[in-house]
C-alpha cells in the first residue's frame, strides 16, 4: 500500500530540497545546478533567491561568474528566463525545445506561417554570429530578407528555434544594460548536447521539488506527456499519495524531514522556483490568491512556519529602507520578532550602507 504523505510533509520536503529549511554551505554552482537554475526574467530579483538559500551569499560572486560565462540567463523551463550553469544550459536547452516553439507558435506563428524555418534559423544566426543583438535590432534585420514581415515574429521566432543567451551586462550585480542576445555556441563555444534527456530531467526535478505528480513536473517544465516518462521511472523511484489521493513520486533517499521539524521564516523573491513549480501548490500558499499580481507583478511572499503569511516590499530613499511586512493574518510576537531578525540582514543585502527600518502594516497579537 502506497503510504500517505501529508500537506505538512510535502511543505518540509520541499523546503528541504529548496534549501529553505535550512541555509546551505553548498557552493554557488552546485547549489544553481541543485536548484535547476532560478527563475530570472527580472533582472536582479534572483539574487535574492540565493542569499535566503546559501550562507554567506555573495551577489558580486555570482555576478562575476555571469560575466565570466560559467553562468548563463536563457529561455527554459515553461517558456521562461532561468539562471543556470553553462553545463546546463547545454543540457536542459534541447529538452525544453518543445516548449518554446509551442509558446512561440501560439503568439507569433500566425504572422510567418509560410516562412522556411530553415531558411529563418539560418539567416537569425548569421545575424547574430556577427555581433549580439536586441531583439528589436534581430526583427529589423530579419525584415530586410523579408520585408513586409512583423519584426517581432520575426526575432522570437528565431529564439524559438535557436538556443540564445541573454549576455551580460544585463543582469550583473548593481549594473544594467538592454536585453541583448548571443547564440549558445557563440557564446559558450559549444553547442547544445545532441541527445535530449528527458528521464534525467525528471529525476533533477524531483530532487529539487519532490515528492511531485506527474501534472506537477509538467506545469514546472511546461512539457507535456511525462506519465509514461515516469512510468518507465517507477522502477527506481518511491511513490506516496497526498491527502488529496494524488500519486506523488520520488527519489528514494531523498530527504522528507519529519513534518513537526520547524521551519524558519523566509522572504522570498518574486518569481521564487518555491512558488511557481507545481501544480497544487498547496504544500506553501496558504492561498491561491496570494500569487495574485500587484501592479503587473508578482508578490514577494514570506514564509512562517513553511507557508506563505504575507507579502513584502522595502520603501527605499535617499538615506534610509524600510522593510514593510504586509501580513495575510494578525501575527504573534515570536513571528513578528523572527520577521524583524531575518529582515535586518535582509535590510543589509537589499540597501547596503543607509539607515535602516522595518515597519509592520497591521498590529500584532499576543
Amino acid at each position: 500500500m502506497t503510504a500517505l504523505i501529508s500537506r505538512r510533509g510535502l511543505n518540509r520536503a520541499t523546503l528541504a530540497r529548496q534549501l529553505l529549511l535550512e541555509r546551505s554551505d553548498m557552493p554557488l554552482l552546485d547549489a544553481v545546478e541543485h536548484l535547476v537554475g532560478l527563475q530570472a526574467q527580472t533582472t536582479h530579483t534572483w539574487y535574492h533567491g540565493l542569499w535566503t538559500r546559501l550562507n554567506g551569499f555573495d551577489p558580486h560572486a555570482l555576478s562575476q561568474l555571469l560575466a565570466d560565462r560559467e553562468v548563463v540567463r536563457m529561455v527554459l523551463m515553461r517558456s521562461t528566463i532561468h539562471l543556470v550553469t553553462a553545463r546546463d544550459s547545454l543540457a536542459l536547452r534541447p529538452v525544453l525545445q518543445i516548449v518554446s516553439e509551442r509558446s512561440t507558435a501560439s503568439v507569433y506563428g500566425r504572422n510567418i506561417p509560410d516562412l522556411d524555418k530553415d531558411e529563418l534559423i539560418a539567416e537569425g544566426r548569421r545575424l547574430l554570429d556577427e555581433k549580439p543583438m536586441t531583439f528589436t535590432e534581430l526583427g529589423q534585420r530579419m525584415a530586410e530578407r523579408w520585408p513586409g514581415r512583423d519584426e517581432h515574429s520575426l526575432a522570437y521566432s528565431v529564439r524559438a528555434w535557436v538556443p540564445l543567451i541573454q549576455i551580460p551586462p544585463r543582469g550583473l550585480w548593481g549594473g544594467s544594460g538592454q536585453a541583448v542576445h548571443s547564440t549558445v555556441e557563440t557564446w559558450l563555444g559549444s553547442p547544445v548536447d545532441a541527445e535530449p534527456d528527458v528521464e534525467r530531467l525528471v529525476l533533477r526535478y524531483l530532487s529539487a521539488f519532490g515528492p511531485a505528480s506527474v501534472k506537477d513536473a509538467q506545469v514546472w517544465s511546461g512539457l507535456t506527456r511525462l506519465a509514461e516518462v515516469f512510468d518507465r521511472l517507477r522502477p527506481e523511484l518511491v511513490t506516496f499519495t497526498d491527502e488529496n489521493g494524488r500519486e506523488l513520486f520520488d527519489l528514494p533517499d531523498a530527504p522528507r524531514p519529519d513534518e513537526s521539524r520547524p521551519a524558519p521564516v523566509r522572504y522570498l523573491y518574486d518569481f521564487d522556483n518555491l512558488l511557481l513549480s507545481h501544480d497544487d501548490r498547496s504544500r506553501v500558499l496558504v492561498d491561491y490568491q496570494q500569487q495574485r499580481p500587484r501592479n503587473g507583478m508578482l508578490p514577494r511572499l514570506f514564509l512562517v512556519d513553511g507557508f506563505t503569511t504575507g507579502w513584502w516590499t522595502v520603501e527605499q530613499g535617499k538615506d534610509k529602507a524600510v522593510l514593510v511586512v504586509h501580513p495575510y493574518r494578525p501575527l504573534l510576537k515570536k513571528e513578528a520578532s523572527a520577521l524583524a531578525k531575518e529582515g535586518k540582514p535582509l535590510l543589509e543585502f537589499v540597501a547596503p550602507g543607509l539607515a535602516h527600518d522595518i515597519r509592520f502594516d497591521q498590529l500584532v497579537s499576543g
